[in-house]
Order: structure tokens, then sequence, then C-alpha cells
């Protein structure tokens, strides 16, 4: 066996595919990633649930306006994640504690400038906000009570995405399972002692949300300085030294950006075919969020170990897990598609009580039968991407698929309505694991994987 980081990996000379050992190191971090995942939806459940039993819908309304807006700018600034996992990854395959620490610390300043520039911007984006959506006085009023708190967690929340990327490229994902998990549970309780205990309404929840994402902070640091980590240089954080990351970053803000015009498309264009629509869609994008609880774990994983093979210049070893890492997205994919396909309806069932909205949305059901099978393959090459720190690749494809493909096929068949919305949609999902997955085969093919 030879050595990559502090793991035990296979030989070139033994790479078989049903050897046990490495299908365990994946799944050590696709594991305790679907299942930090899982936490996720459930928190969720629980705010809403504190919120509906408030006197009154607008604190609700309000509350998930404002929690939907810093969640949708938190997601744009992903590439905070997504970069730092592959260089992190590639630091851990060079066996480089030095690359390590260079890594972490330059993507820790950078998302601190970023939240405290969001933090600076937060007043002009709530206004700009309310002036587009024009709520009702009461609504407006939670509105600005919930992100007037909650916009001071913006740099903890943004220094997290780069820690959690720094963890999963060394391949802690335990680790990261275990604080993300602790940091639910304490919001949960925040927020029934908060709300119930003080009476703090909308406010406590907000509050029990900042409390967490600092607690998120102050572990992981706490994790990462308890394995030893080299001290800062200032040279670091300069701007030459920043360069790489920065166009790293860049190109997948733009593909993050790409990414998020098509789903915005998405929900504005099912509200102006109708209430109905629009509430159908919604089920909908309930089961493509269940979809990505596993997906993305598994490319999590993959970027891990991508990142590392590519750090130790290793491209069989690289080419070993990306077929590992297609195979696991197969079978999370079969798997999703034959759960949807035996308790779509009860899963419906649950998620609505009318009966004219269940029909409806069970004709589409087919869609949601076929989305883990089309999607699994841009879900799992993105990983492979992020691994191999080829964002200009990414950018590029997301640009291509939403302009060439996901637009013009709506545009195509849009006298079919929402179901050419969504057939639009796979077809997106899948012109983005050819593009990907066949520059993949292109580089392999040119020996390139490891430039």
């Amino acid at each position: 066996m030879a050595q990559i980081g502090n793991q035990p990996q296979p030989s070139k000379q033994a790479l078989r595919f049903w050897q046990w050992a490495p299908h365990n190191q994946l799944l050590a971090i696709v594991l305790p990633m679907l299942l930090a995942h899982i936490t996720a939806p459930l928190i969720g459940l629980v705010d809403t649930a504190v919120l509906g039993h408030m006197p009154g819908s607008h604190f609700l309304a309000g509350a998930s306006f404002a929690a939907l807006l810093l969640s949708q700018l938190y997601w744009i600034c992903g590439f905070l994640r997504m970069s730092t996992t592959g260089l992190s990854a590639q630091a851990k395959g060079q066996g480089s504690g030095f690359s390590a620490a260079q890594v972490l610390y330059q993507s820790v300043f950078s998302a601190a400038v970023i939240g405290f520039l969001v933090l600076l911007f937060g007043d002009f984006l709530m206004q700009a906000s309310l002036g587009f959506s024009n709520p009702n006085p009461l609504v407006q009023g939670v509105i600005i009570d919930y992100f007037g708190i909650r916009i001071w967690g913006a740099p903890a929340a943004l220094i997290n995405l780069a820690l959690v990327g720094w963890l999963l490229g060394q391949q802690k994902a335990k680790v990261v399972m275990l604080i993300q998990i602790i940091a639910n549970l304490l919001n949960v309780g925040l927020n029934l002692l908060f709300v119930f205990g003080f009476g703090w309404d909308v406010k406590g929840v907000a509050a029990a949300s900042i409390i967490a994402e600092y607690f998120i902070l102050v572990s992981s640091f706490c994790c990462i300085y308890a394995s030893g980590l080299s001290r800062l240089q200032l040279s670091w954080l300069g701007l030459s030294a920043l360069k790489n990351m920065s166009k790293l970053n860049s190109s997948i803000l733009i593909r993050n950006l790409a990414l998020q015009a098509c789903l915005v498309f998405m929900t504005f264009q099912g509200l102006r075919l109708g209430q109905q629509t629009a509430a159908i869609n919604a089920i909908l994008m309930q089961f493509f969020v269940l979809i990505s609880l596993g997906l993305d774990a598994v490319a999590f994983g993959v970027e891990a170990k991508v990142g590392e093979a590519k750090g130790a210049e290793n491209p069989k070893l690289l080419n070993y897990f990306v077929k590992l890492g297609l195979f696991w997205s197969s079978i999370f994919a079969i798997g999703y598609g034959l759960v949807f396909f035996v308790f779509g309806q009860p899963i419906i069932g649950l998620l609505t009580d009318q009966e004219t909205l269940k029909t409806a949305a069970e004709e589409f059901l087919v869609i949601v039968w076929l989305l883990p099978l089309i999607a699994h393959w841009c879900f799992l090459f993105d990983g492979v991407f992020i691994g191999l720190t080829r964002a200009k690749a990414m950018q590029n494809s997301m640009i291509i698929s939403a302009g060439l493909i996901f637009f013009p096929a709506w545009w195509i068949l849009s006298d079919w309505q929402n179901w050419g919305l969504w057939i639009a949609l796979l077809s997106f999902m899948a012109a983005r694991g050819v593009n990907l997955g066949g520059y993949y085969f292109y580089l392999f093919r040119l020996h390139r994987l490891t430039d």
C-alpha cells in the first residue's frame, strides 16, 4: 500500500475496484456529511413550527422571507467552501502542513472580508429587498427585526464556509458532522428558550441562529488548532499570494450566479403560470432538496479524495476515486428513484392535505423519478472538478448549460407550460453532467488530470 497524507492508499499496481478499504475511505466522508445534511431541514422545520405558533402569520411570513434572503446570499458565496476544499485536499495529498495552513488562513481572511462587507451593506440589501417585494407593514416590521439581528452573524456564517471546506479537504468529516449536529440542537434549544421562555418572539429566533453560527466558528477553530497548525505568515495575505484563490473564487461565483439564475427563473415562471403551478413546484423542489442531501454528500467525498490524489500527483489513483464516486453516486440515485417510485404519493400527502393539489402534483412524479438518475452526474463531476480546482471548467459548463440548453429548451417547450419548465431543468442537469464528464475524459486521455 502506498501512502497519501496519513492514510494508506492502494498502490498504483493494485487498484482493484472491489477492494473495501478505498470504498470505506470514501464513505467515511460521505456518511457523516449525509447525517450532517439531514439535520439542517429538521432545524428549518423547528424554526417554522416556532414561528407558526406565534400570534399572527406575519411572523412566519416575514422571518421566512428574511431567512431566505440571507440563505441565498450565503449560497452564492459557496465558492468560499468549494475552493477551500479543493486546495486543502491537495495540500493534504502533498503531505504539506505548511500549505494546508496557508490555505486555511487565506480562505478565512477572504471570508472575513466578504462577511464584514455584507455586514456593512446589510441595511442597503434589506431596503432594496423591501422595495422590490413591497410587503405589508406587519410583515415588513418582522423582516426588519429578524434581518437586523441575523445580519450580525454574516461574518461567522461565511468564515464557517471556509472552515468546513478546509476540514472536508483534510477529510475531517466526522468533526464537521458533530459540530453541525450540536449547533443545530443548540439552535433548537435556544429557539424554545428565547421565544417561549423569554418572550422575544422573532428576535429570539434570529438570536438563536446567530449563537449557533458563532458556536460553529469557535468549535471549528478549536478542533483545527488542537490538531496542530503552522503559524500565520502575513505574506500569505498579500494580493499576489491571494491571486490563485481569488481566481478560483471568481470563477465559482460566476458558476453559482448562472445556476441561481436558472433556479430563480424556475420560481418566477412557476408563479406566472398560476398559484397552483407555483404550489406544485414548491412540492417538487422539496424532492430536489432531499435528492441534493445524498448526492452532495457523495460529491463532498469525491472532492476530498480527488484533491488529495491530485496533490500527490497520482492520476491513476485520482481516476480510481472518480470511478468509486460514480459507483456510489449511481447507487444513491437509483435508491432515490426507487424510494420516490414507491413512496412518492405518500410523501406528497405529507407535504399537503389539499386533494386538488395532491392530484396535480402526483402527475409530475415521473419528473421526480428521473431527477436523481439524470442529476447525479453533474453533482458528481462538480465534486471532481472542485477537487481538481478547475473552476474555469465548472464556470464554462454552467454558462453553456444555462445559455444554450436550459433557456432555449424552455422557450421551445413553453407551450407545454410547467412540463416544459421541468423538462428544461432535466435537460440542464444532463448537459452539465455531459459537459464536465466529457471534459474530464478529455483531460484523462491527454494525461493532464494532475496539471
